[in-house]
């Protein structure tokens, strides 16, 4: 252990005078929920320490804790029966650009990261729909953005520290650690908490963005490969009615050469004439601009602005990854349930991610489609259409993400990460009493 490394893990181990300050977690009087108000956390114990130091203290003192992000998770990955840990006052950023790296604190949201990436010349190489989550959050849970050629959020850290079980701070990098790394990265909030994050990075570049309205699906028999990398991200959004895609969102980055003059067709899809949503009926103002006009990745690559309620606000969401090469039979497959889906629905997307070696990771080893649900707030109705969607989609392996909702068996789900006794080992390393587990983990990854 270098020096550094030295004075950072005692500072942590210590306790201090002021160790009274936060150790009396905030009492939150009634019930905190995720974004969407789906979920209630089962504790009203909530830590908000200020300094990686505090964090270490924290865990140090908890039997039992799990790690609350922004908020975004549709189900109970980061509840907690005893005691949640917020690291939203942690939000330091460091651009290397010799190494064209950024380390950020834990709570730094990528709505933050990316302008100040920006000013410096430099952006990620991916952004998922809504700017407003962490970045340890969306990469604890391989939240992906979109893109044939672009691996998910994670696949861009390079190192990140981790505060484990006994408060000790640990370094881990894809340079040293190799495939150990390669299972850390999506660690399920199972590992530690994450303090910092180091991310590669790529220069700045300018998009653009194009929706077309009403694309056959009739397109994707022969053409679902050539649709979806006809930009550097493409989402598909349909309501599955009329066997088509109802807008199709093209994002572009500006090179030299891009022609300023948009095609009226696309595919046999029309240009949109005004801004859309992706909902239809609902205000365009959150969304990203459009109709061709140029501007910086970060405000085109999400589909929502960062200071406006993103997507419907109260709703429910899941999403199923198949492998690309079977996506057009999958999206059938969902097609056959198209009047049990619509009246519950308010949108699904079509999207892909590149194949990535994250042990955990919904593309692990496949270049994926995603098919991503937007749910009106009716739990009963989408929990019964959800089991017939995994059904139909069984033949093609789908994997479903990790921090939205499904019914799936946990031996089925289980059966579907050939890395999983891997990554129970790594758990068991780092966090041996369980501190870091809770029901979902428990659930999904141990029972039967």
């Amino acid at each position: 252990m270098n020096k550094r490394d030295f004075l950072r893990t005692s500072g942590i181990l210590i306790s201090g005078a002021t160790l009274s300050r936060y150790l009396s977690s905030e009492q939150v009087s009634g019930a905190r929920t995720n974004w969407a108000g789906n979920y209630s956390y089962s504790t009203k114990n909530l830590y908000e320490p200020t300094s990686v130091e505090e964090v270490g203290q924290i865990v140090q003192r908890c039997e039992k804790i799990r790690v609350l992000g922004s908020r975004h998770s549709f189900n109970a990955i980061a509840d907690s029966t005893e005691n949640q840990i917020s690291l939203s006052h942690l939000e330091s950023m460091k651009v290397d650009k010799a190494a064209r790296t950024v380390t950020v604190e834990g709570g730094v949201r990528y709505g933050k990261l990316a302008p100040f990436l920006d000013a410096q010349g430099f952006a990620v190489h991916n952004l998922a729909s809504l700017p407003h989550i962490t970045v340890p959050g969306a990469c604890a849970t391989a939240t992906h953005g979109s893109g044939i050629h672009n691996g998910n959020l994670a696949t861009a850290v390079s190192g990140m520290e981790i505060i484990t079980a006994h408060g000790k701070l640990v370094s881990l990098s894809r340079a040293k650690d190799s495939d150990m790394f390669e299972g850390a990265v999506v660690s399920l909030g199972g590992l530690g908490v994450v303090s910092r994050m180091t991310l590669d990075l790529v220069p700045q570049f300018q998009m653009r963005q194009v929706v077309y309205e009403g694309l056959s699906f009739n397109q994707l028999k022969e053409n679902l490969d050539a649709i979806f990398a006809s930009g550097y991200s493409v989402s598909l959004f349909t309501d599955w009615q009329g066997h088509r895609a109802t807008q199709v969102w093209i994002k572009q980055r500006m090179e030299p050469d891009t022609s300023s003059t948009l095609p009226l067709e696309f595919y046999g899809a029309k240009l949109a004439t005004h801004k859309l949503h992706p909902i239809a009926g609902h205000d365009a103002t959150p969304c990203t601009e459009q109709m061709g006009i140029p501007g910086p990745w970060y405000e085109r690559l999400p589909h929502f602005r960062m200071n406006f309620t993103p997507s419907s606000g109260a709703e429910l969401q899941s999403e199923y990854f198949v492998p690309r090469e079977h996506g057009y039979e999958a999206i059938l497959a969902v097609e056959k349930l198209r009047d049990q889906i619509t009246p519950h629905l308010f949108v699904t997307e079509l999207r892909t991610v590149a194949a990535d070696h994250l042990w955990m990771s919904m593309a692990y080893r496949r270049d994926s489609l995603a098919i991503h649900f937007t749910w009106k707030p009716e739990w009963p109705a989408v929990k019964r259409i959800l089991a017939l969607i995994e059904q139909e989609l069984k033949p093609f392996d789908p994997r479903p993400h990790w921090g939205k909702l499904f019914t799936m068996n946990p031996a089925e789900l289980q059966a579907k990460y050939e890395k999983l006794s891997e990554f129970k080992s790594l758990l068991k390393q780092y966090d041996p009493d369980g501190k870091f587990q809770n029901a979902f983990l428990r659930t999904n990854l141990y029972s039967s």
